[in-house]
């Protein structure tokens, strides 16, 4: 063989083996290693009701405290600063203010009261009651403004009869609300039985309103209420406060009303509006966080 024969055939083994190699498709090897498995997400442990509470403990002393809460006094010691304050004013008011939650499900929390002393002359009630036969006669010896039955509802629709609370027997309830409620409801007049003003025994309700006022939150669930005036002593102060707290806690569902009546149907139990500050304020005094409410 030539030497010119002899390179040719190397040059082509050459040529070969390179086409052999670009032929062979790459194989690339996965393996599953524990690391990999490890990232799979665990499970997390059911707690007790023990863990739970005990983890929102910690939670709650972790939790960063409000500021005003270095500024509370007792109901006492508040009234003494307010006075001190109010010295060149005998005739100042002391107001308080209620805040509640509201949550979902509350409704804006509303009640009459009647304080042990007074802060002012109260206003009188004009009350119109919707009853027929004995009851009608019953509510108008008790003190009723208006009384009649289902011919009143025209004029109530109208404007002609003016009330500031309505009254109506449990049998003219369903007859009156589909043209009242559209009337009365936006303005929290219409009669209901979770309010107690559809109830058959309108003389006794009536008698009970006589020297009672009536006090309702605002759309937020802050009460505001004038509670005594300065020239008061602070016995009939704390009197006053400790009084209307309790009306207050029991319209809001904190406390249990002992009087309420037993046999009062209710859809469903009445969710707790929680209280979360009560403040004491004068006109030119500050408005003080009491911690004994």
């Amino acid at each position: 063989m030539s030497l010119a024969a002899l390179q040719l055939a190397v040059r082509c083994r050459q040529c070969s083996g390179t086409l052999q190699l670009l032929r062979q498709t790459p194989h690339r090897q996965f393996h599953y290693s524990p690391t990999v498995l490890a990232r799979r997400e665990k499970k997390l442990p059911t707690l007790s009701k023990k863990q739970l509470a005990a983890k929102e403990r910690k939670r709650a002393k972790k939790a960063p405290r409000s500021i005003y809460d270095s500024e509370k006094m007792t109901l006492s010691d508040a009234v003494e600063v307010l006075r001190a304050v109010e010295v060149a004013s005998p005739n100042a008011t002391y107001e308080l203010v209620v805040k509640t939650e509201m949550g979902k499900g509350s409704t804006i929390p509303k009640g009459r009261f009647n304080l042990p002393r007074e802060t002012k002359s109260q206003g009188k009630d004009r009350i119109l009651v919707l009853a027929e036969g004995r009851q009608a006669e019953e509510a108008k010896k008790a003190g009723a403004d208006i009384v009649g039955g289902l011919e009143l509802v025209e004029g109530i629709i109208s404007g002609r009869y003016q009330a500031t609370m309505f009254l109506c027997s449990r049998s003219l309830i369903r007859p009156i609300t589909p043209r009242l409620g559209r009337v009365l409801g936006p303005r929290g007049l219409m009669p209901s039985e979770r309010r107690g003003t559809v109830t058959d025994d309108l003389a006794g309700y009536i008698r009970r309103l006589k020297g009672t006022s009536e006090w309702k939150g605002d759309k937020e669930g802050t009460i505001r209420q004038p509670i005594a005036k300065m020239h008061f002593p602070v016995s009939d102060v704390v009197k006053n406060v400790r009084y209307f707290l309790t009306v207050v806690k029991r319209a809001t569902g904190n406390i249990r009303d002992p009087l309420a009546d037993t046999n009062k149907k209710e859809a469903g139990q009445k969710p707790v509006n929680a209280i979360s500050r009560v403040l004491l304020s004068t006109q030119q005094g500050p408005s003080i966080q009491i911690s004994d409410a």
